[in-house]
């Protein structure tokens, strides 16, 4: 595909994401301004997330510490965000990269994130990952030990959190996805009361689902294969 066909192609796709946020936030009587495309780039080059990027999408993801650093350096000057699993090992290499992490899935996560940002001397911005769909294939805060993590987290002074993420279980009725986005917005409005801590931002909602999530108040959605699906893969994507 020539740099022209690619760009119409994606021109196209991204448009019809940003009219569908549109349309569901008109629906919920929200202004659209509130809420963030995070293209997920993890199946395709850094030829195709450059792309994005001159296409107005300057949020990008990643779902792998190692893909992103490398694509941070191939498509510099935009918000990176980890959409996937941190490992300890590679928070130094990592954070300094990215605008948010959204997957803090556990406390000994977020103690090393909390050591990183006081030895930088700069807090990292972090969302806490909550499993609201019960899937034992996934990871996070079960939503009963939320509480007990905000209130850690209110105590740290090496981490900034900004709300919750959660990933609904994949349903061919976008609409049953939307009880798991009401456990997270119900529980991020309760942690508000209890802990003080603003919690601005619930990353909710996928390629299947995110006008549903967007619906119940998703601030950011995580959309990979709307957009990316067919173009140049990266090397080993499926």
């Amino acid at each position: 595909m020539t740099d022209t066909e690619l760009r119409a192609v994606l021109a196209d796709r991204v448009a019809g994401v940003r009219a569908r946020i549109t349309d569901a936030c008109r629906r919920a009587g929200r202004d659209p301004a509130g809420v963030t495309l995070v293209a997920v780039t993890k199946s395709v080059t850094p030829r195709v997330a450059a792309v994005a990027a001159e296409l107005g999408c300057r949020d990008l993801g990643e779902g792998r510490p190692q893909e992103l650093w490398k694509k941070a350096e191939a498509v510099p000057g935009v918000n990176w965000h980890l959409v996937g699993h941190l490992q300890r090992n590679k928070i130094d290499r990592t954070v300094p990269l990215a605008a948010l992490v959204h997957s803090v899935d556990s406390e000994r996560v977020l103690d090393a994130l909390d050591a990183f940002g006081r030895k930088r001397g700069v807090p990292v911005p972090v969302l806490l990952e909550v499993n609201c769909s019960g899937e034992g294939s996934k990871g996070g805060f079960a939503p009963d030990a939320v509480p007990a993590a905000c209130d850690r987290a209110g105590t740290l002074a090496g981490v900034t959190v900004r709300g919750l993420m959660t990933m609904a279980a994949y349903a061919d009725d976008p609409q049953a996805t939307r009880p798991t986005f009401v456990t997270l917005r119900e529980l991020r409005d309760s942690m508000r009361t209890r802990s003080g801590l603003p919690l601005a931002d619930l990353s909710m909602g996928m390629s299947n689902d995110f006008e549903v999530a967007v619906e119940e108040g998703a601030t950011l959605v995580r959309v990979g294969t709307t957009l990316f699906e067919g173009l140049e893969p990266a090397s080993g994507a499926a």
